[in-house]
């Protein structure tokens, strides 16, 4: 599985350890993955992603998943988000559908 999350798309990144003689050597910066499940309202169940305690914020801020992915446009999702939002706009078709 690779560490990238899967809301913002946030990866590794590179750099250098610098000693006090300012040696250089290369690292890797790794990003704050935390595997949780969140709870999708329109789905009615919950959703097992890894996501960056950054995207857990963001989701939060937006007012929930359902929220977050319906408010952002495609192109700055990454594909896991992605199918995640298809189910989503998918289920609520079917709810507009079963009442008419």
């Amino acid at each position: 599985m690779s560490r990238r999350c899967q809301i913002t798309g946030k990866g590794v990144l590179t750099g250098n350890n610098v000693s006090h003689a300012n040696n250089k050597s290369r690292r890797r910066f790794l990003p704050n993955l935390q595997e949780i499940s969140l709870l999708s309202e329109t789905l009615g169940s919950s959703v097992r992603m890894r996501v960056s305690t950054n995207g857990i914020r963001t989701v939060e801020h937006n007012g929930g998943l359902d929220a977050f992915l319906l408010s952002t446009p495609n192109r700055k999702l990454p594909l896991e988000a992605q199918t995640i939002k298809r189910r989503i706009l998918k289920a609520q078709e079917k709810k507009a559908d079963a009442p008419a």
